[in-house]
Formats: structure tokens, sequence, C-alpha cells
């Protein structure tokens, strides 16, 4: 079975830690809907946060989400 869109953005979350709009279209079956994929996610339970500033602290014009830390008993 192929995987989700939602699959492929938390698996791509997991593995760097952060994506971007452009991120979404490039790596998760051209996702255009990356803040409604992020919801879903989010209702889940996923701890995921937006940032609207990039690594050197200087304003952006999209969304960067990131997930936090996933702890496992």
């Amino acid at each position: 079975m192929a995987k989700s869109q939602k699959q492929m953005i938390l698996e791509f979350l997991r593995a760097h830690g952060s994506i971007t709009p452009m991120d979404a279209l490039n790596h998760c079956k051209r996702c255009f809907r990356l803040s409604a994929r992020i919801k879903e996610l989010r209702e889940e339970g996923h701890k995921i946060v937006t940032d609207d500033r990039d690594s050197d602290g200087n304003p952006v014009n999209y969304a960067i989400y990131r997930l936090k830390e996933e702890t496992t008993c």
C-alpha cells in the first residue's frame, strides 16, 4: 500500500527535524496543503511547533514546522 502524504510528512519530520512547504512539494507526493496535514498530525497527538523565523533568526514568509522530541517508553 502506498504511503499517505501524512505518513510521508511525519517520516520527513522524524528524519530531518523540520519541514517547509517546499520540502512537502518535493518529497511528500507534491503536498500543496501542508498546514492541513500538520493539523491532522497534531490532532493525532504529535507535538509539532510552527516557526516563522529561519535558523539565523530572520523572519520568513512561510511556516517552518518542527517536530518536538518524541519519547517512547
